[in-house]
């Protein structure tokens, strides 16, 4: 039921919010679901993770960024690649996908969406 029910609305926009949210208040509504269930109160917190087969929801947003960031640049959603992401003239080095980075002095454009991922 959690994997169903709540843990969707704690990951509904990660990718535009993530930064700017307290982690140890989404973590701790896992923690305590995984404590609901008979037989887990005496466990540790990673060990019950392993049991469900779940991961911590930091780790899960981490792993969604490039993702995310695959869908939109490979248009498989109803997203314009342009305007999220200026691809570096002449493609760079490697490949032809090679993402600009824009330098902001404002923390909200700093820690866009757009901008964190182009890091990764």
């Amino acid at each position: 039921m959690y994997k169903t029910l709540v843990r969707p609305h704690l990951e509904y926009c990660s990718a535009i919010w993530s930064p700017h949210y307290d982690i140890k208040l989404t973590e701790s509504v896992q923690r305590r679901a995984t404590k609901f269930v008979t037989g887990m109160q005496g466990l540790q917190y990673n060990e019950t993770l392993k049991r469900f087969g779940l991961m911590r929801l930091e780790r899960r947003r981490v792993r969604s960024n490039p993702i995310e960031t695959f869908t939109i640049m490979n248009a498989e959603c109803d997203l314009n690649c342009d305007s999220f992401f200026q691809l570096e003239e002449g493609g760079g080095r490697g490949h032809d996908q090679k993402k600009f980075k824009r330098r902001y002095r404002l923390d909200i454009r700093k820690y866009a969406f757009c901008n964190r991922v182009t890091d990764n």
